[in-house]
Order: structure tokens, then sequence, then C-alpha cells
């Protein structure tokens, strides 16, 4: 019987699930929607199985593997007890789940099991420091009241000022028009899909924001360099708590590196392993689940 050790990275715009067998041969990857257990236990799970399924049809496996499956989850929202406690007591077809924060499975696969930090942003944030078996972890408690420097942050903050750009009190930049005429021009469905809208949402204006600040575009820039200044407030709170060695990760974090001041750059090293790859460190492993 062979036994399969898969790694989850789950956030909220995405879900990647990758599949090794005991002797670390790649069987297959693939992704699939939303897996932030905060948005639904359900939900993430039928995400999580999803990526499962395609993942274990690229090497000729099926759902009749699964039970020999031990997968490692490292999922947005499981800072959250209740919901890690919600998520946890759903039955599923594996050999074992063990559940931990995306974080924490970015910063074990980036520091590949060693000391180490790292700073999370893409749809949402985080930064957290594994020291001797401890944990630190800074921001992180999901969007809107946390999460600064994440994708849903910037996205919110852009529509607040493309709204201010249409009533005429702050200029109408290329960046303001881009947006409104993602939404027809019409304000009341801005309003509208705001009121059911969720962090990965707001996040889909990230990429063109970048893509206006490097055009000049000035309301991007002032919102990058906002960006920056939050992911700088995190990577300094790290450095107090003793990191040296803190890894950029994710959409946003891993764009912004040029955008932070010279002395927090001196302190950023390349990741070793994705999140992805921590996962599957601490797959079988319950002594990694968080609660």
């Amino acid at each position: 019987m062979t036994l399969y050790h898969v790694g989850i990275d789950g956030g909220g715009t995405s879900c990647r699930a990758r599949i090794r067998d005991e002797h670390n041969t790649l069987i297959g990857e693939a992704k699939s929607g939303s897996a932030n257990i905060m948005l639904g236990a359900e939900v993430a799970m039928a995400a999580i199985i999803d990526a499962i399924t395609s993942a274990a049809k690229q090497g000729g496996l099926d759902d009749k593997d699964f039970a020999n499956m031990h997968i490692g989850l490292a999922l947005a929202g499981a800072e959250h007890k209740a919901s890690w406690q919600q998520f946890m007591a759903q039955a599923h077809p594996f050999a074992s789940m063990t559940l931990n924060t995306d974080a924490y499975g970015a910063c074990i696969g980036a520091h590949n099991g060693d000391d180490g930090a790292i700073m999370i942003g893409g749809t949402g944030s985080c930064g957290i420091y594994l020291k001797g078996g401890e944990q630190h972890v800074v921001g992180g408690r999901e969007f809107p009241i946390s999460d600064q420097g994440g994708g849903a942050v910037m996205g919110l903050r852009l529509i607040q000022q493309v709204l201010l750009a249409y009533d005429g009190i702050v200029e109408k930049t290329s960046l303001a028009s881009h947006v409104l005429h993602h939404f027809d021009n019409d304000v009341d469905a801005i309003v509208e899909w705001s009121k059911g809208a969720i962090p990965k949402d707001y996040g889909q204006f990230s990429p063109a924001i970048f893509e206006h600040a490097y055009q000049g575009d000035p309301l991007a820039i002032s919102m990058l360099k906002q960006t920056a200044a939050d992911i700088e407030m995190f990577l300094i709170a790290l450095n107090k708590q003793g990191a040296t060695r803190i890894c950029l990760m994710g959409s946003i974090a891993e764009r912004i590196q040029d955008w932070l001041s010279p002395p927090v750059q001196q302190w950023i090293v390349a990741p070793q392993f994705d999140a992805i790859e921590g996962a599957i460190m601490f797959a079988g492993k319950p002594e990694h689940n968080l609660y």
C-alpha cells in the first residue's frame, strides 16, 4: 500500500493541492476555488477535495486512494479557533488531516523547517516568526479589520478613492477611470456589489494598481506607497521579535520589495520552498495542529 502526502495552500482566492508519494515523487498538482475556512467550513472542504481530485487524476489516482493520503492543510482563517474546530469536525475520506494557518505552512516551507520569518501579502496578509518551535504572529486577523498590505485592503481603499473621484473630490486618474469602467460607470452598481463582495472581489483590482503605478498614475503610486508602509510596519514588528531573515511571499508582498526602505530590505531573503511544500512537511504530523 502506497501512502501519499498532500499539501494544501488555501486562501481567500484559491486552493492549491500537491500530492507526493512516500519517495517524495510528485504525483500531481491542481488548483480550485477559495478555501478560507472563515468563509465556510463546507465550502473550504469542497474546494480542497476538488483540488485533490484533480491533482490525483494527473497521477492516475482516484477517490479510492484518498484513504491512503495524509493531508497537510495550510489554510487562511485557521487562526480563528471556532472556525478551526468547525472545519476539523467534518467527516472526510483521508487517512489524516493536520490543520494550521497558511502563514505557518508558508514559513515552514520558506525556511525548510528551520527558524525564520515570513511576511505574506496576498489577498490577505500575515507575518509569522518561527523560533524554537514557538510562533510569533503579527496581523492576519482577516479583512476588513486587519490584513493591511494585502490585496483586499488595497482594493477597498481603491474603491473608496474611486467614489471620491466620481464625486469630484479627488482627481479622477486613469486608474479611477479603469475601475469606473469595470462597473459601467454606474456608482449604484458599485454600492450594490460592495454589499456582497468578499476579499477576493476587492483583491481583483490589485494587478491594475501595480500596472497603473508603473505608468505613473498618482493614485496608484500613493496606494502602493501605503501598501509598502503597511508591510514595512509588520516587518519591523517581526524584527523586534528577533527575526533577521524574512521571506516576502504572496502576489502583493513579492512585488512590493522595491518600494520598501533600504534598511528593511536588508532583512529580506529568498524562500527555499512554497507553502504547499510546507504543508506536505507537516502532513501526517498531528503535533503541528494549531489547536
